[in-house]
């Protein structure tokens, strides 16, 4: 009897080591990846004022389930917190398509294959910050999947956006959520993020 279960225990732990291999292996095939996300923290539409930006608890969750390298992406001039004043520069730079400098760069960029690029939507697209990370790398053969927050347009066509600033690259399908969902609702939000990477391959 005591030789038959340790077979069995024997047994099961080889599935289990090759179940282990297939996740390793798969996560290779899949590639480096880097969550890249811009995020603001200030007073937010209906929500009030926040120390994590909706946008950045969305990419931390990202990042933990696929094991990925998060980056933010900062702008040299900070946005005010106020958010009519917010308002009013985001209005003129999206206005005047501004690119604003930013303060920091992804060291080895080339080492990542998959790039997942988040931002919240303002004024129907995103903060030009965004544009200025995508405009700073060569996107050529890599893929980019992208996600954002939001107050009721999910992705706005940013997504074609995207396609058209990175024309080189596969674009997967994207991921949206209203920014009082992922900042009140952490249980409805992981759920959601997972069946989403689930459907799209991670």
């Amino acid at each position: 009897m005591k030789k038959f279960l340790l077979k069995k225990f024997l047994s099961m732990l080889a599935i289990l080591g090759m179940f282990l291999t297939l996740g390793e292996n798969f996560a290779s095939a899949q590639g480096k990846i880097l969550i890249a996300y811009f995020s603001r923290i200030g007073e937010e539409y209906s929500i009030g004022n926040v120390s994590k930006g909706n946008t950045q608890i969305v990419a931390e969750i990202i990042a933990e389930k696929v094991n990925g390298d998060l980056f933010e992406i900062k702008p040299i001039q900070s946005y005010p917190a106020s958010y009519e004043e917010c308002k009013t520069v985001a209005s003129h730079e999206k206005a005047i398509k501004a690119r604003p400098e930013l303060a920091n760069r992804v060291e080895n960029f080339d080492q990542y294959d998959v790039i997942f690029v988040g931002y919240p939507i303002w004024y129907g697209d995103a903060p030009m910050p965004v544009y200025t990370f995508l405009e700073s790398y060569d996107f050529s053969g890599k893929t980019i999947i992208p996600f954002c927050t939001h107050a009721g347009s999910g992705l706005s066509s940013t997504d074609q956006t995207i396609t058209l600033t990175c024309p080189d690259s596969k674009l997967l399908q994207g991921f949206e959520i209203r920014g009082a969902i992922a900042h009140n609702d952490p249980a409805q939000t992981e759920s959601r993020i997972s069946s989403w990477l689930n459907r799209i391959g991670y």
